[in-house]
């Protein structure tokens, strides 16, 4: 069921409808639970769009000497969704995580998750790298001081920044880190820095395919 609401959404987004609208068409139509609905929200795009994130997407070598931007809090439960197993390589080759947490909480696991992060960043070796949080957040105070002390031990070049909005502050950038749609759209270049992180861990995300192909689908998806 699920692979036939993949083939009638992704022929609409082709044909031009406003995703939207499609996709509460197929899920309807196919009765799709939330989750369900979410993966094709999140996971499902036009070919158009595919090949428009191809050309935009930077691989690793290509990250040095630029000024990279970085949706903070985008990257960061990103990658903590791709450690716990629970993140999908979506159609456009980026990863993104199924679960909406809405305020970002530092937990026990804060601390390595942002390390890891800035270890990937010593890696790319980026002219600069600025990082961006959402000042509203509750935990952005807590979560920017973890990164800047990383930053620092591990010598890497870069600012962080507390802001009303990310996505606004990112849009003016070449080259961003994030997997926002909104942002990817206005700017020349992107990074997916949450799979390079998750890749220098040894972790993979899972594919869209794999997902929407397995024996039950519905099953794969309770892990979410």
């Amino acid at each position: 069921m699920l692979v036939e609401a993949y083939r009638d959404l992704k022929y609409l987004l082709n044909r031009g409808y406003r995703k939207s609208v499609a996709l509460n068409f197929v899920a309807n139509h196919y009765q799709l639970g939330k989750k369900e609905r979410h993966l094709l929200a999140r996971c499902v795009f036009s070919d158009s769009w595919v090949e428009e994130v191809k050309r935009k997407l930077l691989r690793p070598h290509e990250v040095w000497g630029r000024v990279l931007a970085i949706d903070g809090f985008n990257v960061l439960i990103t990658l903590e969704s791709l450690l716990a197993g629970k993140a999908i390589l979506c159609e456009d080759s980026l990863v993104r995580d199924l679960a909406y947490r809405g305020k970002y909480r530092p937990h026990e696991g804060t601390e390595h998750n942002l390390k890891l992060i800035v270890s990937a960043l010593a890696e790319l070796s980026p002219q600069k790298a600025v990082l961006f949080y959402g000042k509203n957040n509750p935990g952005s105070g807590v979560v920017k001081a973890i990164t800047e002390r990383f930053l620092r031990e591990l010598e890497v070049p870069a600012e962080v920044r507390l802001v009303r909005s990310p996505d606004y502050e990112l849009k003016a950038f070449e080259t961003v880190a994030t997997a926002d749609v909104g942002v990817i759209e206005k700017v020349e270049h992107v990074f997916d820095l949450s799979r390079f992180a998750g890749g220098l861990a040894g972790l993979e995300p899972l594919p869209l395919r794999g997902v929407l192909t397995s024996s039950s689908s519905l099953e794969s998806l309770k892990r979410f």
